[in-house]
């Protein structure tokens, strides 16, 4: 079955536990008002203060800068969509991706482990920052929580909406860029991570040709090869390190017969044609590098640097992905209102209003189209 379907029923079970029992969970600060559910707490305020409050002047002067990242960033991903179009049915530059689903259009795959913990650090991390300079800027925070639109989870906190109104520009500044400049600062670091892991994988293993890492689902591997078999050879071209696999798989085109050989035997596979370039053929397999340890006696523990490599990979993508698409000039995204301010500093509401609307709507007809022709 395909993962989507365990959350539709999933996000179905919720739907009709909360409309059975929602009088009940309302003592609890859960509120229905269809298509949304709400989960409220005021628990974690406290918490978000002390963060706040251990040092307002260094969040004052990072979100300055944050600031000015913020735009920057906003530039670079507005003209990353607008430049995509072009080439939007061969290359979507959006899609939607879900830990352990595979999307049609999307060449990303998210294991479903790796990718709930990467969406958490994303949600936890956005959301917390966003209270923290709203404290910092004076502004009161009503409540924290989870919620639910459809079949699609977040998580907010809920500032007083009249004092973030009328704070100084600057302030709301801050509030509207803390969440992503957060999430970029947090991948930056799992970046460094990634790499002191990376850098630290040639003491202890050594490359030992590719594994098959996933079969993607009603490809032409589907059924015959299986996740965990080693390459040796595709069509006679031996196969011994990535560079050896980039070029054996480039050579081929759709319909072609081609026999791969593995550690568990060799398969005859008539290729496809691949969704990212249809010149080219397609085997539906995600690969990797395949190692062995160089020194048996140190036991599974150097293996754990692979897990921690691949879950700080999720967090560095997820966060950065993430984080700078709340960046577009689109509300009700945060990089809509940080448009809607900086225009308001020259122009009147009358004519910035108008201005921001028609750029959120330009905006999301591209976001349309491009997760519309992820799908064709």
């Amino acid at each position: 079955m395909n993962g989507i379907y365990y959350y539709l029923i999933a996000f179905a079970v919720i739907w009709i536990l909360v409309g059975i029992f929602h009088e009940k969970l309302s003592d609890y600060g859960v509120e229905l008002n269809f298509p949304v559910i709400m989960w409220k707490t005021q628990r974690l305020r406290g918490l978000i203060s002390r963060i706040s409050n251990f040092s307002p002047t260094f969040w004052r002067w990072f979100m300055n800068v944050g600031i000015v990242v913020a735009y920057a960033a906003m530039i670079f991903i507005t003209w990353t969509l607008i430049s995509s179009i072009p080439s939007v049915f061969d290359t979507p530059a959006v899609s939607i991706v879900i830990p352990g689903v595979e999307m049609p259009g999307s060449s990303i795959y998210i294991p479903f482990f790796y990718g709930l913990i990467a969406l958490a650090t994303v949600l936890i991390v956005h959301e917390f920052s966003h209270g923290i300079q709203a404290v910092g800027e004076k502004i009161s925070i009503k409540s924290i929580g989870l919620l639910l639109f459809i079949i699609l989870p977040g998580a907010f906190v809920e500032p007083d909406e009249e004092e973030l109104k009328n704070a100084k520009r600057s302030s709301r500044l801050r509030v509207y860029a803390a969440g992503s400049i957060a999430n970029i600062s947090l991948a930056v670091i799992a970046l460094l991570i990634v790499s002191l892991v990376s850098a630290g994988i040639p003491h202890y293993f050594a490359e030992d040709g590719i594994a098959i890492d996933r079969i993607v689902s009603d490809s032409p591997s589907d059924g015959i090869l299986k996740e965990g078999m080693v390459l040796k050879a595709i069509d006679n071209q031996k196969i011994n390190d990535s560079e050896s696999y980039a070029n054996a798989v480039s050579s081929f085109k759709p319909g072609d017969n081609v026999t791969v050989t593995t550690d568990q035997g060799t398969y005859t596979l008539t290729l496809d044609k691949n969704p990212n370039n249809e010149s080219r053929g397609f085997f539906g397999i995600q690969a990797n590098k395949h190692f062995e340890l160089i020194d048996e006696s140190l036991g599974p523990i150097p293996w754990v640097l692979f897990e921690l490599g691949e879950l700080f990979e999720w967090v560095f993508m997820l966060n950065l992905g993430i984080g700078l698409f709340n960046l577009l000039p689109l509300k009700p995204l945060d990089g809509g209102y940080m448009l809607e301010i900086l225009l308001s500093y020259k122009l009147s509401e009358e004519h910035y209003k108008p201005i921001v609307n028609s750029i959120s709507a330009i905006m999301a007809m591209i976001i349309v189209f491009s997760l519309v022709a992820s799908f064709i």
